[in-house]
């Protein structure tokens, strides 16, 4: 199964705005890209759509960026998949007209069940926490 970019993405920052919680200035778009590699715009379009759901603020100016929204540290990579459209999954396959194509949809069905569920134990806090502990680690390395 394939993990939609716009769903890493997302992850990756919410994951890196989590992180960052406490700093006195809001996280500047660039730090983003250039930690990770994604394409600007494509950034940009992901962080309204989490700005819209009210998990991201922003601040205008040359020293604005932006912040996670308090209080989300048990918000699930499911959640976050979902709202940024990456959480289906499954069999798209309109003809299953045969023994064959049902008994192969049941597998997909049940792949993403499990895609979900994994998803689903998942939450940001745990992943900010881990992305910390690397940090931390690197400093000694």
């Amino acid at each position: 199964m394939q993990i939609p970019a716009r769903v890493h993405y997302a992850a990756l920052a919410m994951m890196e705005l989590a992180a960052a919680d406490g700093r006195p200035e809001p996280m500047a778009i660039r730090e983003i890209v250039s930690r990770h590699a994604i394409p600007q715009p494509f950034l940009v379009q992901i962080l309204q759509q989490l700005k819209t759901v009210g998990w991201v603020t922003s601040t205008r100016g040359s020293s604005g960026g932006y912040r996670l929204a308090p209080g989300l540290g048990g918000l699930t990579l499911l959640e976050i998949a979902e709202v940024v459209g990456g959480a289906d999954g499954g069999c798209s396959a309109e003809s299953l007209a045969n023994r064959s194509s049902n008994q192969l949809k049941r597998v997909w069905d049940d792949a993403t069940r499990a895609y979900r569920d994994v998803l689903a134990s998942v939450t940001l806090g745990e992943l900010a926490a881990s992305a910390r502990d690397c940090e931390s680690a690197m400093f000694y390395i």
